[in-house]
This record gives C-alpha cells, sequence and structure tokens, in this order.
C-alpha cells in the first residue's frame, strides 16, 4: 500500500504487490476466537462445549466430529474454534473434494498426532 501525500491528509493507493496485504485477510479477523464468542447455533455450541469438558477431563482428544450442511452456516468456524480451544490440530476438506478412496486416504494419511 502506498500513501500519497496532498495537501494535508495522506490518501491511501492500492499498489499491485506480490505480497499480501494484512487488510486482504479480514475474514479471519472476522472470526471467533473462542467458542463463548460465536453467536447463533446454541443447541451445537452446548453439545460441543460438553464434549470439549469432557475430553479435558479424560486428559485425551475430542472424539471425532463431522459437521455438514449447506454453506454459510458456520461450521468452518466451529471446527477453528474446538481446534483452538481444545489445543488440535485441524485438517479442513470438503466432500466435492473427496472423489475417490485414494482422495480420502491422502487425508487420513497426512494427519499429524
Amino acid at each position: 500500500m502506498a500513501i500519497k501525500e496532498t495537501s494535508s491528509k495522506p490518501v491511501k493507493e492500492r499498489v499491485s504487490t506480490p505480497n499480501p496485504i494484512v487488510e486482504d485477510s479480514g475474514e479471519e479477523s472476522l472470526r471467533p476466537k473462542k467458542l463463548s464468542e460465536y453467536i447463533g447455533q446454541t443447541m451445537i455450541k452446548k453439545h460441543l462445549q460438553v464434549a470439549m469438558d469432557a475430553a479435558k477431563l479424560r486428559s485425551a482428544p475430542v472424539e471425532h466430529v463431522l459437521f455438514y450442511g449447506p454453506p454459510g452456516l458456520g461450521k468452518t468456524t466451529l471446527a477453528m474454534l474446538v481446534a483452538a480451544e481444545t489445543g488440535g490440530n485441524l485438517r479442513h476438506t470438503s466432500g466435492p473434494a473427496i472423489d475417490k478412496p485414494a482422495d480420502m486416504l491422502s487425508v487420513l494419511t497426512s494427519l499429524q498426532p
């Protein structure tokens, strides 16, 4: 981002650069950082909190969770929150990305403990 000096106030002007600008990743800054900050899906949040609390008491990871539904419901955000709050890793994929068994095999073999 370049700044052009004018008479009194600087005016921001977009310059094409190969490096991404922090402002371009606005989606991440809009996502909540904790499950308590997530708005909506009250019952799902309660069930996830119970699962996370139980896993913490057992000193074990949260059992497998599968979110499904149309775009825009917050599935990815919920998955990111569960991973963040439990200290786990998230491997994100989508149904259309898995066309044949070998696609699923590549997802499973690239998982971290």
